[in-house]
């Protein structure tokens, strides 16, 4: 390897497996001090266990690098301050975190318990905030600034069954950009990182997936993020998947009209569709789509089927 982290110091939540598991080998490979932070919960955010951290610090040790584990919770502010100091204490310092751990509680929105909602934004995006927080909290006063990489999805533009994932996913945007913007001058930087790889959570989206990767695809992106190499980048979203990456575009406005005086909702009725107009959400599309496909499929599958009665 390059050593591109080299003297680096890492904390990754949710290395215990998947994605998160894949950027701290990759890390440590480069160079990097881990703090491989996991409680291995279920993928609804039962049953924790330590094993999982401790078994990824032996698979970096036996690799002749450095690792700690920890088995803190992302959900609280005492949860994220043990994850970071394990990190300082040990070596120092803190320059890179990687928000990893998430869970999912699936539900369509009228079916969706308070429960199901609170905990899968408690886990992801307050589990950002909480490790973000303390964090930049030390980076700020250290010399080289320090990293901060989020975990986003292309859920945040919509998902049908998973409205506390989707909301907690655009939460975790909104928060790498204001980061980008309040941290900039302090020399931390944050992105995001919006995966599309085979693991226990993609196995629950509800429809096919156009492209899809490994976890060690997502990982060089997460190294580059965490390297002087991208000093220069902040407030970004990217996608990786397989062999690709992409960015995302910066929120704006697209178009504008304007009433002389206040708009009444008679001149809005009038005028908003053939002026300011939609912009199409693509996951309708999407949707419409598989819907045809679908039809098609069972159109066809019947069709064969009656043949055979036939016979």
């Amino acid at each position: 390897m390059s050593g591109f982290l080299s003297g680096k110091v890492v904390a990754i939540t949710g290395s215990g497996g998947g994605i998160g598991r894949a950027v701290a080998l990759a890390a440590a490979a480069e160079g990097a001090r881990i703090v491989v932070a996991d409680i291995g919960v279920s993928l609804d955010g039962g049953d924790p266990q330590s094993q999982v951290a401790e078994a990824v610090v032996a698979e970096i040790e036996a690799a002749g690098g450095e690792a700690v584990a920890v088995a803190e919770s992302v959900t609280t502010l005492a949860g994220g301050e043990k994850i970071i100091g394990a990190g300082v204490e040990k070596w120092g310092r803190i320059d890179g975190v990687v928000a990893v751990a998430g869970i999912l509680r699936e539900r369509m929105l009228f079916n969706m318990a308070e429960d199901e909602w609170d905990a899968v934004i408690e886990t992801h995006l307050k589990g950002h905030f909480t490790v973000f927080r303390a964090a930049s909290a030390i980076m700020r006063k250290q010399e080289g600034g320090g990293s901060l990489v989020a975990f986003t999805s292309g859920a945040f533009a919509g998902s049908v069954a998973q409205a506390n994932y989707a909301s907690a996913k655009g939460g975790i945007v909104s928060l790498v950009r204001s980061a980008a913007a309040g941290l900039h001058r302090y020399g931390i930087t944050a992105n995001a990182v919006a995966p599309v790889a085979r693991t226990r959570m993609s196995a629950n989206v509800p429809m096919d997936l156009a492209e899809m990767g490994d976890p060690e695809d997502v990982a060089p992106l997460v190294v580059y993020l965490l390297s002087d190499k991208a000093k220069h980048v902040t407030g970004q979203v990217y996608t990786s998947v397989g062999p690709k990456i992409a960015v995302w575009n910066q929120p704006r406005e697209v178009r504008a009209v304007y009433a002389e005086g206040r708009w009444t909702p008679e001149q809005i009725a009038a005028r908003l569709d053939s002026t300011v107009g939609q912009e199409r959400m693509p996951l309708l599309d999407q949707l419409e789509a598989y819907r045809k496909a679908a039809e098609e499929k069972a159109a066809a599958e019947k069709g064969t089927a009656e043949k055979g009665t036939a016979r």
